[in-house]
């Protein structure tokens, strides 16, 4: 057996994961444990213990350990970017050479991490570039063996922001980069930071709140990122900042990333003065948020026609944070002569821990048997006894079913109009809630959305909620027939549906739809099922069973969640639990 510890480390969104003879057997992201900080740069010693386990052996067992990160790569663009900005490049220079010594210690550091000898590790230590391990995570984990362009974008790695490929068989062969400083992550989070997003890691509610406004603002986000007729794009001059300090931000004692300002004082002259976290949204902070998406998916579909005459083919796989707007990736379908595209569930960073061990397998090991996912449950679980103490600790109305009624019951809470918390087997890999750690509720009432957003997930109104579909029922309610099961397309909905699917039926008629088949998770499925019997519409509303924190992991989180907040029930595993006003609801045993 060849055992392969992936890991990204030192980079926000620390993960692990475990392969085993080239088969994923577990991947996490260490924001699920230890002090659950949501996107956790720190080394990932909760996760790496959690994927040895959940493959049962023991670091001593490793043959190799990859990390998706190789200082070796892009020195060159490294020294010019120095020469030609002395103070700020010499900055990223002390931050990249810091984090090369870390990796002298990575054994060592595995060792401590699962109470080992520092001398009993003696795993070989596997370097694998920032974006060969994004597009490794894709296409190593797609079913796709023939002629298959590669690709990914995000905003920064290994001195680089893009990288483009051409994938056959077990190899991949990089064709292409982008260096920085010219990032199109950095120009979404820079329109995300000024219109006071300045957390790390909420370009989502930039896409969120885009269609609440105009394109005011287009020329002026084409002023800064361009494209090139026989390239791929760069920002304008002067007006990114994203250099001082190294690539991306810095972590506090706490483990919480300080975002560093992307956008400099230029952007005052095209904008007006920035909005404070906290102020009022005013419309033109929705323009602007409407005017950077369409600039992002301008420039998106042209690097993506470049890589289609680069690598002639209706495949593609890719990854990278780039790849979470959802809006892109179903326009991607609709306008690029990609046909069949494949991306995993994790394709922001905690997904390079899959990918730097895949490489390793196929790359270094010599494996020749390629692995493909067709799901994202590949987190901890829990047993039912600990599912049971849980759900008896919280001292209300409970019942303990039978695994067959399990559906049924819960269907008919939702139909109700109760906001359940559903907690089942594995937790997923990725930022998604994919139908295990997930809160639910019925999407065809109107106050839906305001009552979760207000009483549960206590955020901005203007956030929507997901659809959990049936997969057979996909061309009935939406416009685009995608097959979508890690939540990744935001697709309209087809008009004689939106107003009876209020709860999940973004301002602009769309919904970032999950697609499930009954093979990948036979209970959601059945879940679904008998909620479109008692609705007549097989759609549930599916948004992460969480509270302004990372996803639920152990029981014992979900069932403080259920207490802390709005929800109305909780199923763990086959122990229902309700808020003593609905105890009437429950189901007989």
């Amino acid at each position: 057996m060849t055992a392969i510890l992936g890991l990204n480390l030192n980079h926000p969104d620390a993960s692990a994961a475990l392969i085993l003879d080239g088969k994923v057997v577990a991947a996490a992201a260490e924001e699920r444990f230890g002090q659950r900080i949501k996107h956790d740069p720190s080394f990932p010693q909760h996760a790496i213990k959690a994927v040895l386990a959940s493959g049962g052996i023991s670091a001593k067992d490793l043959d190799f350990i990859a990390v998706a990160r190789d200082p070796s790569r892009n020195r060159a663009a490294q020294v010019s970017y120095v020469l030609r900005n002395p103070i700020s490049g010499g900055m990223a220079a002390m931050e990249h050479i810091r984090r090369a010594r870390v990796d002298l210690g990575i054994g060592d550091m595995v060792a401590e991490a699962t109470g080992e000898a520092p001398d009993a590790v003696k795993a070989r230590i596997v370097n694998v570039e920032h974006h060969l391990s994004h597009i490794a995570s894709s296409y190593y984990c797609s079913p796709y063996e023939t002629l298959t362009a590669g690709f990914s974008y995000d905003g920064s790695g290994d001195f680089t922001s893009m990288m483009a490929a051409r994938c056959e068989g077990t190899q991949i062969e990089v064709i292409d980069r982008v260096h920085l400083p010219s990032s199109l992550g950095f120009f979404y989070t820079a329109c995300c930071q000024f219109i006071g997003f300045d957390g790390f890691g909420e370009e989502y509610k930039v896409m969120g709140l885009a269609p609440y406004g105009t394109d005011a603002y287009v020329g002026e986000m084409r002023d800064l990122v361009q494209t090139r007729p026989d390239g791929w794009f760069k920002l304008a001059d002067g007006y990114f900042g994203m250099h001082r300090g190294g690539e991306g931000g810095t972590m506090d004692e706490n483990h919480r990333l300080d975002m560093l300002r992307l956008f400099t004082d230029k952007w005052t002259g095209k904008f007006g003065a920035p909005r404070q976290r906290g102020e009022e949204m005013t419309q033109r902070d929705k323009d602007i948020a409407r005017s950077c998406q369409i600039r992002f998916e301008e420039v998106s579909m042209h690097c993506f026609k470049r890589l289609h005459d680069l690598v002639p083919t209706t495949q593609v796989a890719y990854a990278g944070g780039c790849a979470l707007n959802g809006v892109m990736n179903a326009r991607l379908l609709r306008e690029t002569p990609f046909q069949q595209t494949y991306m995993q569930p994790a394709s922001s960073d905690d997904g390079l821990c899959v990918g730097a061990g895949l490489w390793a397998w196929h790359n270094v090991a010599g494996g020749r048997e390629r692995f493909h996912m067709t799901h994202a449950y590949w987190g901890p679980s829990h047993s039912d006894e600990a599912m049971r103490r849980a759900a008896e600790s919280a001292q209300c109305p409970m019942r303990e079913l039978s695994s067959g009624n399990v559906p049924k019951a819960v269907a008919a809470l939702l139909h109700a109009g109760l906001v359940v918390g559903w907690y089942q087997g594995r937790s997923e890999w990725g930022p998604r809630a994919l139908g295990n750690r997930s809160i639910l509720a019925d999407p065809t009432r109107p106050n839906m959305k305001d009552v979760i957003n207000a009483k549960i997930k206590r955020r901005e109104s203007f956030r929507p909620f997901a659809p959990s579909i049936l997969q057979p029922a996909v061309s009935t309610y939406f416009e685009q027939d995608v097959f979508s099961p890690f939540m990744m397309h935001v697709v309209k909905l087809r008009p004689e549906w939106r107003e009876k699917l209020p709860a999940i039926t973004h301002v602009d008629g769309t919904g970032r739809l999950q697609s499930i088949a009954r093979d990948t998770n036979p209970l959601y499925y059945e879940l679904i099922e008998n909620f479109g019997q008692l609705s007549g519409i097989p759609i549930v509303l599916n948004t992460s069973f969480n509270e302004n924190e990372p996803i639920v992991d152990t029981p014992e989180q979900a069932m403080s969640c259920f207490l802390r907040t709005g929800l109305d029930a909780i199923c763990l595993g086959r122990y229902l639990v309700v808020k003593g006003e609905h105890a009437g609801l429950l189901p007989d045993a």
